[in-house]
């Protein structure tokens, strides 16, 4: 299978993890208003099941280090797996209140409150398990990162009270899904083995527990889906004859959106042999960065915004840098 050798190498894969993570959320925005979130996560979580597949008979079975794919899901103890799946549950119940905050409050607003929340208590809780790096650099730049969601935060009330319209759910959805979020990267960690060279019998390698992390996304989907479908956040109750309206291209937006969600997963995951669990989680969570930037250059959805609002979006923009550039830094 494919591993990293460098450290440097590690962090250009969390690169592309912050990328896909923060990215991800523009293909629910590509489907239009009139395509509900919750139809479009169907096809989201189909998405991240497909990729794993694919991931699982290319770079899981390519090389000569480690364990290949299939032999690896032979060799699995029955425990593990579960860890994998139950990590997948909890990250389907987050990611669908994060993709609810989206569809109300946006982008800018959902992904700096409630991914930075969860990349400030993920760090925590997978630095305590899985100590790496220099801790008071790494927490360091975990402050400012809870600076920078301080500072979204007024500027989210600011510019919603100057609109006059204010999205108490949509924050309130944001802040649930970040603590959720900051769960499910532990109980997929706490599955995998701790040489990806050298890996020990019963425990499951990066491609493997992304494939069983995947199943725990997809089957969890059909009970959390159907009953937010159901009973909705906001609108009216949907059913799958609602599904079954949607075009081709709005349902591959979905399929796409799952895939680009777990490249960015997939890589994060690889990354932490080298770069360590609180780190390699830590960087991918800068995903609220891209996130943002997406929120306010392209679906401008600070538009129309204040002097003081735009300065503390500003300031906003060189704390998360100035805190993931600790981060990298913690663990060279």
């Amino acid at each position: 299978m494919f591993i990293p050798q460098s450290y440097t190498l590690a962090i250009i894969l969390c690169i592309i993890t912050m990328i896909c993570w923060g990215s991800w959320g523009n293909t629910q925005k590509l489907t239009g208003k009139s395509w509900r979130f919750e139809l479009f996560y169907w096809d989201y979580a189909l998405g991240i099941l497909l990729f794993s597949v694919l991931l699982g008979f290319t770079l899981g079975s390519s090389g000569e280090s480690g364990r290949g794919f299939i032999q690896d899901i032979k060799q699995a103890e029955p425990h593990n797996i579960l860890h994998a799946m139950i990590g997948g549950v909890i990250f389907n119940a987050s990611n669908i209140l994060l993709v609810a905050a989206i569809a109300i409050a946006g982008m800018a607003v959902a992904f700096p409150v409630g991914v930075g929340i969860a990349l400030v208590l993920g760090v925590i809780i997978n630095y305590v398990f899985a100590p790496h790096g220099n801790a008071n650099i790494l927490f360091g730049g975990v402050a400012l990162v809870v600076v920078a969601i301080i500072i979204d935060a007024v500027a989210y009330k600011k510019h919603s009270l100057s609109l006059k319209k204010v999205s108490g759910k949509g924050v309130s959805l944001s802040i649930s899904a970040g603590i959720l979020m900051a769960l499910f990267y532990r109980f997929v960690a706490s599955s995998m083995v701790s040489s990806f060279e050298a890996p020990e019998a019963g425990k499951l390698t990066p491609y493997s527990a992304i494939f069983f992390f995947a199943i725990g996304v997809f089957l969890s989907n059909l009970l959390f889906n159907y009953l937010i479908m159901k009973r909705p956040f906001e609108g009216k109750p949907l059913t799958f004859k609602d599904y079954t309206k949607g075009s081709f291209d709005v349902h591959l937006n979905g399929v796409l959106g799952g895939v680009i969600w777990n490249i960015g997963m997939s890589m994060s995951i690889i990354a932490s042999g080298k770069a360590g669990f609180a780190i390699s989680y830590g960087l991918g969570q800068g995903a609220t960065l891209i996130a943002a930037l997406w929120g306010v250059f392209i679906w401008k959805e600070f538009k129309g915004a204040s002097k003081s609002v735009n300065t503390l979006i500003f300031f906003m923009f060189i704390a998360y840098l100035a805190g993931l550039a600790l981060l990298v830094y913690a663990g060279a």
